[in-house]
């Protein structure tokens, strides 16, 4: 049964005001090593039907993955009794009408069809390099293709089928360890002899690692490091929702200048350098969306939900998925952080001193208002001293409002790496240096 089929029967056997119809179709295999060793090959093959039903300003949400038909008719009865059993919402202004979606490709053949050998002699090239440098390599690689159907009684009808590759690991050594990672929606950016000299690479840098005392520092950072920047001001506040419920970093601050005039943050779910997806989770198009343009904060995404409780605001098409238990908000998904023009070789000679980070690791919020960070670096971190990188250092916490970080970017790299992102999308993003980053305390 395809789409068209289930959403058509499921409207047809609802009975409420208005349905939506939102389906879900995940084939994910990975392939799992450690100790030079591949020691897990799985495959999960799943479809997911949520139905979303409104009666008047009441809205029930019903999840299944049976899909014979008279499963899907109980589905989207069991919808609308839920509906009936919840509050009224005045704010709801109602399901979506269709927009025209402009197609993207985003499908590759060779990542849904690539077989546990082919995924076993990608990572057998990172175990065979990680054993002849005499070091342990451990990571994972996954394959993924999905098809996103979302359909309405409004006459919204959207389908899409994308793929996703993502491998990395962490090799270690006696001391050090090293990181490295490869995205893409196509499975030729997978490139697994890079991704293991690269790691390999830190771990003969990192050798020997010194304790450092804490400190402000000027640091450069490494596009993995870069990206946690990103996701995390994603999560604390670049949906509407969160602005508007007032615990947004945004809050109070649109419209200003808050971060160096080099930086400039965008969400474009259409550009085919991230893991593009023409649509959102209820039907409309996404729109590409400044949220930070030459340090301005500009806007949050929106669903339809948060532009209705806005004058003259329409969604931007970063609707999340629906959730009995409850709203996420809109979110960007394929976020990119301009480049600049300047190499990372530059930013490391143009550095009296400093640190050189690759990647930050267990990040969480301490203050979503200010976007205020604690997490430690992992897998390389350096000192650099009269524009060299002179020695490796013991990992380090941070405390570090990211929103403040981004104000003293002295520099943005040229080049930027696809790494996919905690929201199910991806970031596009390049290496940077910034002035001055906060860092708490050192480990032993």
């Amino acid at each position: 049964m395809n789409f068209r089929q289930i959403s058509d029967l499921v409207m047809s056997a609802s009975s409420a005001d208005e349905t939506e119809v939102l389906g879900f179709e995940q084939n994910e295999s990975l392939t799992r090593f450690a100790n030079n060793c591949i020691h897990q090959n799985v495959t999960e093959r799943n479809v997911q039907i949520t139905v979303r039903s409104v009666i008047e300003t009441k809205i029930g949400i019903a999840i299944s993955n049976d899909l014979r038909p008279e499963s899907l008719r109980e589905l989207a009865i069991r919808a609308g009794d839920v509906a009936k059993l919840q509050p009224s919402n005045p704010e709801f202004k109602g399901l979506p009408q269709p927009q025209v979606i402009t197609p993207v490709e985003s499908f590759d053949s060779a990542v849904a069809e690539c077989t546990p050998e082919q995924r076993a002699a990608r990572v057998g090239i990172i175990c065979r390099k990680a054993a002849d440098a005499g070091c342990a390599a451990a990571g994972s690689m996954t394959t993924s293709s999905l098809n996103v159907g979302v359909a309405n009684s409004k006459g919204v009808f959207a389908e899409h089928r994308l793929t996703l590759a993502d491998e990395s690991t962490v090799i270690m050594g006696q001391n050090s360890s090293g990181w490295a990672q490869r995205t893409g929606w196509q499975l030729a950016a997978i490139e697994a002899e890079a991704l293991a000299d690269e790691a390999i690479s830190k771990v003969r840098m990192g050798a020997d690692p010194v304790d450092f005392e804490p400190g402000e520092y000027s640091v450069v950072l490494e596009p993995y490091a870069t990206a946690d920047l990103l996701e995390m001001l994603a999560y604390d506040g670049m949906g509407a929702l969160a602005v508007q419920e007032g615990r947004s970093w945004m809050n109070g601050r649109i419209g200003e200048r808050i971060m160096a005039d080099s930086v400039n943050i965008v969400d474009d779910g259409t550009n085919i350098a991230g893991i593009p997806w023409p649509f959102d989770f209820e039907g409309l198009p996404k729109k590409v969306v400044p949220i930070v343009a030459s340090g301005v904060a500009l806007s949050p995404v929106y669903d339809s939900f948060t532009a209705g409780r806005e004058d003259r605001k329409q969604s931007t098409g970063h609707a999340t998925p629906p959730s009995p238990q409850g709203r996420f908000g809109p979110a960007p998904m394929n976020l990119f952080l301009r480049p600049g023009s300047t190499s990372l070789e530059t930013m490391i000679k143009t550095t009296k001193f400093g640190l050189y980070i690759t990647r930050f690791w267990y990040t969480r919020t301490v203050h979503p208002r200010d976007a205020v960070v604690t997490g430690m670096t992992r897998d390389g971190t350096f000192v650099i001293r009269n524009g060299e990188i002179a020695h490796p250092i013991k990992s380090l916490r941070f405390t570090q409002s990211y929103v403040e970080g981004l104000k003293y970017t002295e520099a943005i790299g040229e080049t930027t790496r696809v790494l996919r992102s905690g929201f199910g999308g991806a970031v596009s993003v390049p290496a940077v240096k910034l002035a001055k980053f906060r860092f708490t305390s050192s480990t032993r």
